[in-house]
């Protein structure tokens, strides 16, 4: 039935799609590209339950908050662990896209990517979040869909397209064709658990105890998964678990690389396994056409190498990787028509109220 006040705020609201990761959430206004790229942080007082800060503001505050105010991530391995928070940070997200434009008022259709080994309660738990949020409607896409949209890929095309897409909570490993999964794996190991393995490294080896923010820093700075041309060393600060007292050590990025040589292996593994399950053809069509990486852990240094070694394949860091998500899920919203097919929910929701 034609909803002539929906019609009138479809007029004046934006289309938005969200990359709503663990890590980062990225939006994207339809006919204006990404305009949001915040860390997915959110700084709540414990006493009170009040949200005190979201995005980059919040995780300025991380390991730096008084007692009564704790910055987290509503966000783990992909999917909502906190739905009051989450729904109140993508508030967030929706009302600013919506304040950087003018005469648009906030009731968008919002495209969500999801990872896609979720269940129908987390993707309910999505879509409610969205609309809750003030969606006016809310599609979802399973994230290595997206990706390979983001990406270039013709997923929709009689070809065979394969996507890696290493993420914060989740690494997402997908062939796909005519628009549809053929093989996947969903794995919760990607940047969130090397940080952790950095975290560890430090601790076991030189009885150091650093925070989350300083591992993610070395990995970003020196982590590697192949040997460098050039190895590099920087320094650790944290705290000695022995003597109590502040503490810098100077690691090189080979003891990165062996710190993180377990998580790599595992996505390595998980990207021959879903090879061999892929059929002879579209194997073939993937010899010709390579492998593409998504997602923040792409970046690492030398995976892309290690990867075409391990698998005798040509292996390449898609344009813009951190945003393929978000560009896949923009480009679905501006052709609904022709790939609101790819969407793994596409029947509409109406916003109650």
């Amino acid at each position: 039935m034609f909803n002539p006040i929906g019609a009138f705020l479809g007029l004046f609201s934006l289309d938005i799609g969200i990359d709503l990761g663990t890590a980062n959430t990225l939006v994207y206004v339809r006919g204006k590209g990404i305009i949001i790229n915040e860390p997915s942080w959110v700084a709540v007082d414990k006493r009170t339950k009040r949200v005190l800060a979201i995005g980059s503001e919040a995780k300025d505050m991380v390991g730096r908050t008084p007692a009564n105010i704790v910055a987290i991530r509503p966000l783990r391995d992909g999917v909502i662990s906190d739905f009051v928070v989450t729904e109140r940070m993508l508030h967030y997200f929706i009302r600013k896209a919506h304040e950087k434009m003018i005469f648009s008022v906030p009731r968008p259709r919002v495209v969500v990517g999801i990872p896609s080994g979720v269940t129908e309660v987390e993707k309910r738990a999505v879509s409610d979040a969205c609309l809750s949020a003030g969606a006016r409607e809310a599609y979802l896409i399973e994230e290595p869909k997206a990706a390979a949209i983001g990406a270039g890929l013709p997923i929709t095309e009689s070809v065979g397209s394969m996507i890696v897409d290493i993420g914060g909570g989740t690494t997402e490993v997908a062939v796909m064709s005519l628009g549809g999964v053929v093989v996947s794996r969903s794995i919760r190991i990607a940047g969130d658990e090397m940080d952790e393995d950095i975290i560890n490294y430090a601790r076991q080896k030189y009885n150091l105890l650093i925070g989350e923010r300083m591992a993610e820093r070395v990995k970003i700075a020196i982590g590697s998964a192949y040997p460098l041309p050039e190895e590099k060393t920087m320094t650790l600060r944290g705290r000695n678990l022995v003597t109590g007292l502040p503490e810098e050590v100077e690691v090189s990025s080979i003891e990165i690389r062996e710190a993180l040589a377990g998580s790599v292996a595992t996505i390595v593994n998980t990207v021959k396994e879903t090879l061999d399950d892929t059929p002879p053809e579209l194997v073939a069509d993937l010899m010709e056409n390579g492998i593409a990486l998504a997602g923040g852990g792409a970046l690492l240094q030398g995976i892309a190498t290690r990867l075409s070694e391990e698998t005798h394949m040509r292996v390449y860091v898609a344009e813009n990787p951190m945003a393929c998500v978000a560009l896949g899920a923009g480009k679905v919203l501006e052709n609904l028509d022709s790939l609101g097919k790819v969407l793994a929910d596409s029947r509409r929701r109406p916003r109650r109220g």
